[in-house]
Protein backbone atom coordinates (compact mmCIF):
# COMPACT_ATOMS: atom_id res chain seq x y z
CA UNK A 1 0.00 0.00 0.00
CA UNK A 2 1.32 3.41 -0.98
CA UNK A 3 1.65 6.16 1.54
CA UNK A 4 -0.23 9.31 0.63
CA UNK A 5 1.98 12.07 -0.68
CA UNK A 6 2.77 14.61 1.94
CA UNK A 7 2.59 18.16 0.82
CA UNK A 8 5.21 20.38 2.37
CA UNK A 9 3.80 22.80 4.89
CA UNK A 10 3.42 26.23 3.38
CA UNK A 11 6.14 28.56 4.54
CA UNK A 12 5.25 31.62 6.52
CA UNK A 13 5.42 34.85 4.51
CA UNK A 14 8.79 36.58 4.96
CA UNK A 15 8.81 40.24 5.91
CA UNK A 16 12.01 42.28 5.88
CA UNK A 17 11.69 45.02 8.52
CA UNK A 18 14.13 47.90 8.04
CA UNK A 19 14.22 50.24 11.04
CA UNK A 20 17.21 51.95 12.65
CA UNK A 21 15.52 52.49 16.04
CA UNK A 22 16.13 49.16 17.78
CA UNK A 23 13.23 49.52 20.25
CA UNK A 24 10.75 50.26 17.45
CA UNK A 25 12.19 47.44 15.32
CA UNK A 26 12.02 44.85 18.11
CA UNK A 27 8.42 45.78 18.97
CA UNK A 28 7.04 45.61 15.42
CA UNK A 29 9.01 42.45 14.61
CA UNK A 30 7.66 40.71 17.70
CA UNK A 31 4.09 41.59 16.75
CA UNK A 32 4.57 40.46 13.15
CA UNK A 33 5.97 37.14 14.36
CA UNK A 34 2.99 36.70 16.69
CA UNK A 35 0.77 37.20 13.62
CA UNK A 36 2.45 34.18 11.99
CA UNK A 37 4.94 35.96 9.75
CA UNK A 38 8.62 35.13 9.39
CA UNK A 39 10.59 38.32 10.05
CA UNK A 40 14.08 39.37 9.06
CA UNK A 41 15.45 42.47 10.76
CA UNK A 42 17.72 45.11 9.26
CA UNK A 43 18.96 48.30 10.91
CA UNK A 44 19.64 50.12 7.63
CA UNK A 45 18.85 50.09 3.93
CA UNK A 46 22.41 48.91 3.27
CA UNK A 47 21.89 45.91 5.55
CA UNK A 48 18.56 45.16 3.85
CA UNK A 49 20.16 45.27 0.39
CA UNK A 50 22.90 42.89 1.56
CA UNK A 51 20.27 40.42 2.71
CA UNK A 52 18.31 40.74 -0.52
CA UNK A 53 21.51 40.38 -2.53
CA UNK A 54 22.10 36.99 -0.90
CA UNK A 55 19.06 35.73 -2.80
CA UNK A 56 16.81 34.89 0.12
CA UNK A 57 13.09 35.09 -0.75
CA UNK A 58 11.20 38.04 0.70
CA UNK A 59 7.47 38.64 0.36
CA UNK A 60 7.28 42.19 1.78
CA UNK A 61 9.57 45.01 2.85
CA UNK A 62 8.44 47.27 5.71
CA UNK A 63 10.85 50.20 5.99
CA UNK A 64 11.26 53.45 7.83
CA UNK A 65 12.00 56.42 5.58
CA UNK A 66 14.57 58.25 7.68
CA UNK A 67 17.64 56.15 8.40
CA UNK A 68 21.39 56.64 8.47
CA UNK A 69 23.57 55.18 5.74
CA UNK A 70 24.00 55.57 2.00
CA UNK A 71 20.28 55.10 1.37
CA UNK A 72 17.18 56.08 3.26
CA UNK A 73 13.89 54.20 2.99
CA UNK A 74 12.87 56.09 -0.15
CA UNK A 75 16.15 55.19 -1.86
CA UNK A 76 15.63 51.58 -0.80
CA UNK A 77 12.08 51.59 -2.18
CA UNK A 78 13.32 53.00 -5.51
CA UNK A 79 15.97 50.28 -5.81
CA UNK A 80 13.44 47.61 -4.97
CA UNK A 81 10.96 48.97 -7.54
CA UNK A 82 13.69 48.81 -10.20
CA UNK A 83 14.93 45.30 -9.31
CA UNK A 84 11.82 43.61 -7.90
CA UNK A 85 8.76 45.49 -9.20
CA UNK A 86 6.29 42.91 -7.81
CA UNK A 87 7.71 43.07 -4.26
CA UNK A 88 5.33 44.98 -1.97
CA UNK A 89 6.95 47.83 -0.04
CA UNK A 90 5.41 49.62 2.93
CA UNK A 91 7.04 52.88 4.00
CA UNK A 92 6.65 54.48 7.41
CA UNK A 93 7.82 57.68 9.08
CA UNK A 94 6.99 59.99 11.92
CA UNK A 95 7.75 63.16 9.96
CA UNK A 96 8.51 62.39 6.32
CA UNK A 97 6.14 61.66 3.47
CA UNK A 98 7.15 59.62 0.42
CA UNK A 99 7.20 61.30 -2.98
CA UNK A 100 4.41 60.63 -5.44
CA UNK A 101 6.69 58.77 -7.88
CA UNK A 102 6.79 55.63 -5.74
CA UNK A 103 3.68 54.03 -7.15
CA UNK A 104 2.88 50.67 -5.66
CA UNK A 105 4.16 51.54 -2.22
CA UNK A 106 1.97 51.97 0.80
CA UNK A 107 2.63 54.62 3.47
CA UNK A 108 1.80 54.31 7.17
CA UNK A 109 2.53 57.32 9.37
CA UNK A 110 4.09 56.76 12.80
CA UNK A 111 2.89 56.02 15.32
CA UNK A 112 1.20 53.11 13.62
CA UNK A 113 -1.06 50.45 15.06
CA UNK A 114 0.95 47.21 15.17
CA UNK A 115 -2.17 45.10 14.57
CA UNK A 116 -2.92 47.13 11.44
CA UNK A 117 0.65 46.60 10.18
CA UNK A 118 0.24 42.85 10.71
CA UNK A 119 -3.12 42.87 8.88
CA UNK A 120 -1.61 44.75 5.94
CA UNK A 121 1.40 42.41 5.85
CA UNK A 122 -0.87 39.37 5.81
CA UNK A 123 -3.01 40.90 3.05
CA UNK A 124 0.01 41.75 0.92
CA UNK A 125 1.67 38.36 1.40
CA UNK A 126 -1.35 36.06 1.32
CA UNK A 127 -1.10 32.71 -0.46
CA UNK A 128 -2.72 34.04 -3.63
CA UNK A 129 -0.20 36.87 -3.78
CA UNK A 130 2.84 34.57 -3.32
CA UNK A 131 1.57 32.07 -5.92
CA UNK A 132 1.21 34.86 -8.48
CA UNK A 133 4.94 35.68 -8.28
Amino acid sequence: MREPERKPAPRAPRVLVVEDDSLVRVAICEDLREAGLSVIEAASADEALSYLGAGQPIDLVFTDIQMPGRLDGIGLARRLRARHPALPVVLTSGNAVPPDDLGGTLFLPKPYDHRRVAEIALELTGPQRREAK
